[in-house]
């Protein structure tokens, strides 16, 4: 049984499930995806990239906690642009923050099927995706804090993995690998190399779309934040410029498994551990898989009950207070992507979303802050507007540099949009305000309009 009008979300979230959820979102970005990014600018061009990436991201997530703790709302910065900029405003974050996490999950589930195939090559790599996108779509199925203490245990050994991966790799580490042709494409290639450097980090930013199911969220969404970009900085740099040492870089630099590959020219792919290496490599990616499912349903949720998609997916299924028919649809959209198209394809759409998102995310930082001086801040974004302006400047050319070199990805995106405006202009919807309510904390209220 489903109800719309009586049900809300339950806040039962913690600063442990924030972490979780947070770092278990990326995590997958270290295990896959990034090493693409070497085919294009070498080991040294995409550690320059990522560098830049990584201040990017600081900055954005110091900024964007700003927003995420002073409107607890599961739309996040479709809430956020609304609010600063209109109905236009809330639509465009909201077509960008869907693209970055429904096509973020595909990529994740085709890896597993990847990693799956590596470890027994008789089993299909689409066939496997599908299977894993099933599972976890009933998974969160079942209740958010059911969800989240999952994220909690398979984040943890996630993490625990990187880390004896690191220490099983660094002994064989050598710098004449890392610095053989380090920029073979010059700095043309590390333009090239920022949206694969975002994918170390993408994604990160959907801890706000559970705002509404977080106990305190106001002081817990900090800690969370924190605590999270500081783990993850961490691993991306380890695990990048470690493995960049352990061979020719340019084995590893097409493949949807670099570090079962790594290990496994490094001690064998005989080796017992590389086998169990990349058997518990598989809790990264489940991980990450889970958590953007979780994330996505929940964009999905809110913009529906705010009347951008049919409301009948925000309805919340009665027994586990969880939006099925949000999580339904995701899956179906994952689905569509894992058979038509390939990983770095997706990737690339995936982080167009995500920056799109990023820099509506702070336009409306600036705009709320002349607009709203007296909103509530329990968390201001440090060194304002420093560091908004730094994530802002730098995103906006991440975002330029993805157009450049994806055209085609990029006039995918640009269809999209444009044809989700067509309608939405066409069916009124950019006439029809949002109450105060729905911007604030909807989920209390009686949203029947």
């Amino acid at each position: 049984m489903a109800e719309t009008s009586t049900e809300h979300l339950k806040r039962v979230l913690k600063p442990i499930h924030l972490w979780a959820i947070a770092v278990g979102l990326v995590i997958s970005g270290e295990y896959f995806g990034w090493n693409l990014g070497w085919a294009v600018s070498g080991t040294i061009g995409l550690l320059i990239a990522t560098l830049v990436i990584t201040l990017m991201y600081i900055t954005f997530i110091f900024s964007y906690t700003e927003l995420t703790a002073s409107i607890p709302h599961a739309g996040g910065a479709f809430a956020y642009a609304y609010r600063a900029m209109g109905p236009f405003g809330g639509l465009i974050a909201g077509y960008a923050t869907l693209v970055d996490f429904l096509v973020a999950t595909p990529a994740v589930a085709v890896s597993l099927g990847s990693y799956l195939h590596f470890l027994y090559p008789a089993i299909p790599i689409t066939e496997a995706a599908m299977g894993f996108n099933i599972l976890f779509i009933l998974l969160n199925m079942l209740g958010v804090k059911e969800s989240a203490t999952f994220s909690v245990f398979i984040t943890i050994l996630a993490v625990v993995e990187l880390m004896l991966y690191l220490g099983i790799v660094s002994p064989h580490f050598k710098m004449v690998n890392y610095l053989t042709n380090p920029m073979p494409f010059g700095w043309a290639g590390v333009f090239a190399a920022l949206p694969f450097a975002v994918w170390f980090y993408l994604a990160i930013e959907g801890v706000a779309m559970v705002a509404e199911e977080v106990e305190n969220p106001k002081r817990n969404i900090p800690r969370g934040y924190i605590s999270a970009i500081i783990t993850l900085v961490v691993l991306a740099l380890g695990v990048m410029i470690i493995t960049g040492g352990l061979t020719d870089w340019r084995i590893l630099s097409k493949l949807d498994y670099p570090l079962p590959e790594a290990i496994g020219i490094v001690l064998g792919k005989g080796s017992g551990l590389t086998k169990i290496f990349a058997s518990i490599g598989l809790f990264g990616l489940i991980a990450s898989l889970h958590g953007i499912i979780l994330a996505s349903s929940r964009q999905v949720f809110a913009m529906a009950r705010s009347g951008y998609l049919p409301r009948m997916l925000s309805d919340i299924n009665h027994k586990f207070k969880t939006p099925h028919w949000a999580l339904v649809v995701s899956g179906v959209v994952s689905s569509i992507f894992i058979y038509k198209f390939k990983t770095d394809q997706i990737i690339m759409l995936s982080v167009l979303g995500a920056v799109v998102m990023y820099i509506m995310s702070m336009v409306s930082l600036f705009i709320l802050r002349k607009k709203e001086p007296r909103l509530s801040r329990p968390f201001s974004a440090p060194l304002y507007p420093v560091f908004p302006a730094i994530a802002l400047v730098i995103c906006v050319v991440c975002l330029i540099a993805t157009i450049y070199f994806n055209p085609d990805m990029s006039l995918i995106f640009a269809g999209g949009l444009a044809i989700v405006l067509l309608i939405f202009v066409a069916m009124g919807k950019h006439k029809v305000a949002l109450t105060e309510d729905m911007m604030n904390a909807p989920s209390e209220e009686v949203i029947n309009h």
